[in-house]
């Protein structure tokens, strides 16, 4: 099966220091608001998904969420969880002290990729 999410070398250094910190997390990208569309790192817990929403896959073991609209838009594309220097958006995310913000990157799936996705788990 074609995995949904991959996660950087430098984006999985960061999630081991931040869990070794906090404890379990979590990962939640939005489809907007305050925050953008930046996905955003929480202790376990911490954020609630909502109804419908996706889990496309683990990051380091931990769970990465995606808002129910954003995921109808990306479902067809493939996320690569990175990590970059700068204060994103909002603030909210566990990385925000250390200088770093998450974000992804995106490419569409090919047709033969299509026809064997791992299944999404939805927030019911």
């Amino acid at each position: 099966m074609i995995k949904r999410l991959d996660v950087t070398e430098e984006a999985k250094r960061v999630i081991h220091q931040l869990a070794q910190q906090h404890g379990p997390l979590m990962f939640y990208q939005a489809g907007g608001c305050c925050e953008g569309t930046q996905p955003q790192c929480f202790v376990k817990g911490g954020y609630f998904p909502r109804m419908n929403d996706a889990m496309i896959g683990l990051a380091e073991g931990y769970e990465f969420w995606v808002d129910r609209d954003l995921f109808e838009y990306w479902k067809h594309a493939h996320f690569t969880l990175d990590v970059v220097d700068g204060f994103g958006p909002g603030g909210f995310s566990l990385e925000t002290p250390l200088g770093k913000t998450f974000k992804v990157h995106y490419r569409l799936f090919t047709e033969e990729e299509l026809k064997d996705l791992e299944p999404v788990k939805r927030n019911e």
